[in-house]
C-alpha cells in the first residue's frame, strides 16, 4: 500500500484582492511562483491523462496503488492552482487567455507523442523538483512567511508533497518504459517544451497586467531558456528588484551549489529520488496537518506557524 495521503485543501481566492505581486519584499520570488501557478495546471493535467494511460500497464501492484494516489494529489495542486489562477483572473481577465495557453501546449504533447514520452517527461522534470523546492522550504521564513498567506500557504503544500511523491513518476516510467536511455532522449524535448512555456507566461503576464500592479516584474522571469533570455532576467533582477529582493538573497552559495548538483544528479543513471537529502520542514507541515487539518491553507494563522517553534 502506498504512503502517499491525499488532501483536500481548500484556499480562500473567493474574492478579487489576491495580489500579482504576493511578496513585494522578493518580487522575483513572487514572480517564480505566479510562473508555478501558471505552469501547475496544464502540467499536472499531463502528468494525470498520461498515468491513467499508463496504470492498466503496470503489473506490481505497488507502484498501481502508488500510481493512483500520486495523480489524485497532481489533481489536486492543479484544482488549487486553477483557483489562483481565477482569483488573479478576476483582476486581469486577460490572464485566462495566458493559462488556457499554457494547457493548450500541453494537451499538442498529450495528443502528439507516444504514452512513453510523456512519461518520460513527467519523470525529467519531477526528479529537478526535490532539490529545487528544498532550498525554498529551508528557507520558508524569509521566502513564504513575509507574503500573503493564502499564496504562501498554497505554494508551502504543493512544494511538501512534491516532496512526498518525489519517486512517483519515475516508478510509473520504469514499470511501462524502463530505458535510461530513452528517457534521456526526452530531456531536449522537455527543454524546447519549457522554452514555449517561459514564453507563454512571461508574455502573458507583461501583456495583461499593467506595470503599476507588476506586469513590468515579468522581466524577473526568463523569456525562455536561451542564454540572452537568461542575461536579461539577471540584469532585470539587478534593475528592477533591488538589493536583498532577488530570489535567492540570503541563501549561502554552498546551498546554491548543492541545489544545482542535485539537479544534475537528478537526470543521472540508477539516481533514486527516495533517498534524495530532503527539507526537515516538510515533516514538520506533515505532522502539523495531521495534528490540524485547517492549517495548511493557512498556514501562519491557524495552529502554529514557522518552523515549528510552539
Amino acid at each position: 500500500m502506498t504512503e502517499l495521503q491525499v488532501r483536500r485543501v481548500r484556499f480562500d481566492f473567493a474574492g478579487d484582492d489576491v495580489p500579482f505581486v504576493w511578496h513585494p519584499t522578493r518580487p522575483a520570488f513572487a514572480m517564480q511562483c505566479n510562473l508555478i501557478s501558471f505552469f501547475a495546471p496544464g502540467f499536472e493535467k499531463f502528468i494525470v491523462d498520461a498515468t491513467r494511460e499508463a496504470i492498466p500497464l503496470i503489473r506490481d501492484r505497488a507502484v498501481v496503488d502508488e500510481a493512483t494516489a500520486y495523480l489524485r494529489q497532481e489533481a489536486q495542486h492543479s484544482a488549487a492552482h486553477a483557483s489562483h489562477i481565477r482569483a488573479l483572473a478576476r483582476r486581469w481577465p486577460g490572464l485566462r487567455q495566458t493559462a488556457n495557453e499554457v494547457t493548450a501546449s500541453f494537451d499538442r504533447l498529450t495528443a502528439t507523442n507516444p504514452l512513453a514520452w510523456r512519461l518520460g517527461y513527467t519523470a525529467v522534470v519531477e526528479a529537478t523538483f526535490t532539490p529545487y523546492f528544498k532550498v525554498f522550504l529551508d528557507h520558508e521564513d524569509k521566502l513564504f512567511a513575509p507574503g500573503d498567506e493564502r499564496v504562501a500557504s498554497l505554494f508551502l503544500w504543493h512544494f511538501v508533497e512534491e516532496i512526498e511523491h518525489r519517486s512517483s513518476a519515475l516508478r510509473v516510467y520504469d514499470a511501462v518504459h524502463d530505458s535510461y536511455p530513452y528517457r534521456v532522449k526526452t530531456i531536449a524535448g522537455v527543454i524546447r517544451h519549457i522554452d514555449e512555456i517561459l514564453h507563454i507566461i512571461t508574455s502573458g503576464f507583461r501583456t495583461h497586467v499593467p506595470e503599476a500592479d507588476g506586469g513590468d516584474l515579468a522581466a524577473l522571469i526568463p523569456d525562455g531558456l536561451s542564454p540572452r533570455a537568461l542575461r536579461a532576467a539577471q540584469r532585470a533582477a539587478r534593475d528592477l528588484a533591488g538589493p536583498g529582493q532577488a530570489t535567492y538573497a540570503g541563501v549561502p552559495r554552498r546551498e546554491l551549489l548543492a541545489m544545482i548538483v542535485g539537479l544534475v544528479r537528478s537526470q543521472a543513471p540508477h539516481h533514486d529520488p527516495t533517498f534524495e537529502d530532503l527539507p526537515p520542514f516538510a515533516d514538520h507541515w506533515f505532522e502539523r496537518f495531521d495534528a490540524e487539518p485547517r492549517s495548511a491553507a493557512r498556514w501562519y494563522t491557524v495552529g502554529v506557524g514557522g518552523r515549528g517553534e510552539p
